[in-house]
């Protein structure tokens, strides 16, 4: 039985963690939270800092593993391939997963290869270049921590003054301390998830996405298939950027813009399957394609087979975004999944406090809606996401 090591072990993480284990394989998983839900799944867990590269590799030297993945989160990008780098095993260069875990290293390079219409972009990590920067850039833009995840600290600006907050803020969520500033695109914003194997980019599927309004900019849910008419010109796109970053294994989870003129535009980029349930509902039930067996297959260096299927459903998700407050009591799930025909999965329990919605992290979980008919798929995930948040009783 080949061991793998499933690098972060969250709620998002804990279907990779059950994929690997109903596949055969004996997994052990690792996170510095001592209450990861995906403890429980795993054959063996560790209590280890992910973003720990050290620690993570000699816990993975003490197992002797097979393969090792990370799944739905960058912290654990890094780590994952420098142990793979260390152990002589399938994964992403470790040098291009120090690149792509630096937001503006990834706009560099973009830029400096053409690959879309980004132009203006700037690392800051301290305050005191933001008057002379500013002087010079054209507003609105973006602001993002240059290593951050989920959304957090995301935020269109428009004005200097409004620059200095979302810049501290930006770098108050990053590991490096550097927040990134680029142009602000307007457009309609679409997931891309890819998967890469001895050179070969195979992009699996494009979503559209719901999102909230600004100035924030968060996920609210996605749909595929997305009917989108330059489908295949993003594809394009995409597989160029994959080229020019180097990535040579493994998943690839992106963020576009698509504006009224049809210009495409790169907005996030991680080495790693897409977070909320891309990897482990959307492109398996939207596509055929089986993306976890996939991934974990090849981190073991097993044989696999990239093969679309014949779904023709459209899915649709929405992430439950709910009203804040502590959770006195929970809605009856079961009836919620069985009278809208929908998948709920959530990690509320009672006394869990449900924060107001800025970013993918506030999220309690998600609806998954299935249907030959995405009108009827968006209102069943609406209606379940309703039903639950009205059924919730706060404290």
């Amino acid at each position: 039985m080949k061991k793998i090591l499933i690098v972060g072990a969250g709620f998002l993480q804990s279907f990779v963690i059950k994929k690997a284990k109903e596949m055969g394989y004996y997994t052990i998983t690792i996170d510095k939270n001592p209450n990861s839900i995906g403890f429980e799944y795993a054959d063996e867990y560790n209590i280890v800092d992910i973003v720990d590269q050290d620690a993570c590799l000699k816990y993975a030297l003490s197992k002797n593993i097979d393969g090792v993945i990370t799944a739905a989160t960058d912290y654990g990008v890094l780590s994952t391939a420098f142990i793979a780098q260390q152990m002589n095993l399938p994964g992403l260069n470790y040098e291009v997963a120090k690149t792509i875990k630096n937001k503006y290293l990834v706009r560099r390079t973009l830029f400096e290869n053409n690959v879309d219409d980004v132009a203006q972009y700037y690392e800051i990590t301290n305050m005191d270049a933001i008057d002379e920067i500013s002087s010079t850039m054209n507003f609105p833009v973006m602001v993002k921590p240059c290593d951050g995840s989920g959304s957090k600290a995301a935020k269109r600006v428009d004005t200097t003054i409004e620059l200095k907050e979302a810049c501290e803020e930006a770098i108050k969520y990053s590991l490096i301390q550097k927040a990134l500033v680029e142009d602000f695109i307007e457009g309609i914003e679409y997931g891309v998830e890819s998967f890469v194997f001895n050179g070969k980019v195979h992009v699996l599927g494009v979503m559209g996405k719901y999102m909230t309004s600004p100035p924030s900019y968060a996920e609210l849910g996605h749909c595929i298939p997305c009917h989108l008419d330059i489908e295949e010109k993003v594809k394009e796109v995409v597989t160029k950027a994959i080229k020019v970053l180097g990535v040579n294994f493994g998943a690839v989870n992106m963020d576009v813009l698509v504006t009224r003129d049809n210009r495409i535009c790169i907005i996030d980029v991680g080495a790693r399957m897409g977070g909320n349930l891309i990897g482990s509902h959307i492109i398996p039930i939207g596509t055929g394609i089986d993306y976890m067996k996939i991934l974990i297959r090849a981190a073991v260096g097993d044989s696999f087979e990239v093969k679309p299927g014949n779904s023709r459903v459209n899915v649709v998700t929405r992430l439950l975004a709910l009203s804040p407050g502590k959770v006195k009591n929970l809605p009856d799930f079961e009836n919620i999944k069985e009278s809208c025909q929908v998948g709920i999965y959530h990690h509320l329990k009672v006394g869990s406090e449900i924060r107001e919605y800025h970013n993918n992290l506030d999220g309690c979980g998600y609806v998954v809606s299935v249907s030959g008919d995405k009108e009827e798929a968006i209102r069943q995930a609406e209606e379940a996401k309703k039903l639950i948040d009205l059924g919730i009783i706060r404290g």
